[in-house]
């Protein structure tokens, strides 16, 4: 069994590596924004909370994000372990984590912390914009239409979501260090903590955390 917690702000590309190492260690990727949007669209207890408490703009109380992670790595499919991705977000929440694997025979084997610097975050996000017809993504950088502000395949307006504007992306950002540095000093005095350089491109990033895992897998 191994049970692996992937780290890192919103931008750093948790996603994309998580896919990779799903497919070489053959676990499931856990995200809690997935758990929570699963549960809303298949209108659970859970997810009706969860509705109503995103509706008034609150933050979604740790009793519920960590029963949902309970239902989630209870089933057949995390019996030999689970990446997780998004949670543990506190020390309060990896406290639980720790006695959730306990109850099943298992522990944190491992945290990957894929870490990038907040200027490298805020030029990822802000950057992000979608066609309003078809999803299709763009970054301005990297990635940009061949008409600005018009999608390649429809032709139709490029949007930008709430959450990738500047002044979201600066406040989201400053949360998430504000709420998380105190979690990664906690797994790294406990000797499990990796810091991975997200700024890498995605295969180097992906090598460093397979040299990190082999001495694991």
């Amino acid at each position: 069994m191994m049970n692996i917690v992937l780290m890192g702000a919103p931008g750093a590309g948790k996603g994309t590596q998580a896919e990779l190492m799903q497919a070489r260690l053959h676990l499931p990727h856990v995200a809690s924004g997935d758990l929570f949007r699963d549960n809303i669209k298949r209108e659970t207890d859970l997810g009706k909370q969860v509705k109503e408490i995103l509706a008034r703009g609150d933050l979604v109380p740790d009793t519920i994000t960590i029963d949902m992670i309970r239902q989630r790595i209870s089933q057949p499919d995390c019996a030999n372990g689970v990446i997780l991705d998004g949670f543990p977000r506190t020390i309060a929440q990896a406290d639980a984590l720790e006695r959730l694997f306990r109850e099943r025979g298992g522990k944190v084997d491992r945290v990957l912390f894929v870490k990038v610097a907040q200027d490298k975050l805020t030029e990822r996000l802000a950057g992000r914009w979608f066609c309003k017809v078809c999803q299709t993504p763009y970054h301005v950088l990297w990635n940009p239409p061949r008409v600005p502000g018009r999608c390649d395949r429809e032709g139709a307006e490029l949007i930008q979501r709430n959450d990738d504007r500047p002044e979201v992306v600066a406040n989201r950002l400053q949360k998430y260090f504000e709420e998380t540095m105190p979690l990664i000093d906690y797994y790294r005095k406990q000797g499990l903590l990796t810091e991975i350089d997200g700024e890498q491109v995605i295969e180097k990033v992906y090598g460093d955390i397979v040299r990190t895992l082999d001495g694991q897998v």
